[in-house]
């Protein structure tokens, strides 16, 4: 149970790893308060909600899960807290009919998702956690009272016993420079993997037990794309008779070459591209794209890192995410984990400041 006497939190990002190292944290009794640039949380566990209008004028609803589509638990650890939360019904088991041209290796893991969408995780996971979204934290100062946070040159927080920095390694450089010189040249260094996704709305086929349209997923094994997820299939979320939701991901080195190629020239070429995996051209009644800057780390990238985390206790910053952890949501979890173990076997030694006024 949190107390007023209990030593103050930062967590900068409210991804997997910032909400789980947040919902540990809180349970242990630290006063946390978790900040987000984005107007909600779940960072690349992002489900996008928009309108779209017909040839008739009408506005239909669509959801679209444009950042990660799902999950598995490789680790034992992992595994647990997925059987804890699909018990709690946060998550779903998700068993996707499988395009002819793509299969589930013997032994691959059970996939899983939130429902109703993805964010849907990071959110039960700060619940009753103080939370201030829209707010580009840009840098962090400290001196005898603590730590303090700021947004555009202006104090947005302060009297923070400790900072946790837990998004991607390119922006979180900027925060760690003047404070672990090191760290920052090390995320400044760390390779991330970009990554375009096409979401769009078409015309279900008319006999789709005769057309590609009967599978839910496709792992191309040739051309651009490299996942096509029949989105509205998916556990949780909502089907229009009629209508197919689709979301594509472009390969790595088709996203890297263009990575700064116009949003209609990529999209224009996803398009064509999951035509093709379709089997027909359908009809398009929507489409959009979004480039994912920093969209995942390779598998290996944290092999020479002595940790999965960064920790120091006397002066309080700590950071976390998948790219020390691990690829995936599974490595930003681990991550999160070890730092908050971290965390709490030095609270002692971190002394709780006052809350500022405006507090």
């Amino acid at each position: 149970m949190k107390t007023s006497a209990a030593p103050r939190i930062a967590i900068i990002g409210a991804g997997m790893a910032g909400a789980s190292c947040a919902h540990l944290l809180a349970s242990a009794g630290w006063a946390v308060q978790v900040f987000d640039k984005s107007r909600g949380v779940g960072g690349r566990m992002s489900t996008r909600r928009l309108d779209w209008m017909d040839a008739g004028g009408a506005t239909h609803p669509a959801s679209f899960d444009h950042g990660a589509p799902c999950f598995s638990a490789h680790s034992a650890d992992f595994a647990g807290f997925v059987a804890q939360a699909a018990g709690d019904g946060l998550l779903t088991r998700w068993t996707p009919r499988m395009a002819p041209s793509s299969y589930l290796p013997l032994g691959t893991p059970d996939l899983w998702l939130p429902t109703p969408d993805m964010p849907a995780l990071c959110r039960s996971l700060l619940a009753g956690v103080p939370l201030r979204t829209g707010c580009a934290i840009d840098a962090l100062r400290r001196d005898e009272n603590g730590w303090r946070v700021e947004s555009g040159s202006t104090t947005v927080d302060q009297g923070f016993a400790a900072v946790v920095v837990a998004i991607p390694p390119a922006q979180a450089a900027a925060l760690l420079q003047d404070h672990q010189a090191a760290w920052a040249q090390q995320a400044q260094t760390q390779k991330m993997l970009p990554g375009w996704a096409l979401m769009a709305v078409t015309d279900e086929a008319t006999t789709p037990s005769a057309d590609a349209h009967a599978w839910d997923l496709a792992w191309p094994s040739s051309g651009p794309l490299a996942w096509v997820i029949r989105d509205d299939a998916k556990p949780g979320r909502k089907q229009q008779p009629g209508l197919a939701h689709w979301v594509a991901h472009a390969t790595v080195d088709w996203s890297q070459t263009h990575l700064e190629a116009p949003a209609a020239e990529v999209e224009a070429a996803l398009k064509q591209a999951l035509a093709q995996q379709l089997g027909r051209q359908p009809h398009w009644h929507y489409s959009t794209v979004h480039r994912w800057r920093y969209a995942s780390v390779p598998r290996a990238s944290n092999a020479s890192t002595p940790t999965s985390h960064r920790w120091d206790a006397a002066s309080g910053l700590g950071a976390c995410g998948d790219a020390l952890g691990g690829a995936g949501v599974e490595g930003a979890w681990a991550s999160a984990r070890a730092l908050a173990a971290a965390i709490n076997a030095s609270g002692k030694t971190l002394q709780p400041h006052d809350r500022p006024a405006h507090a």
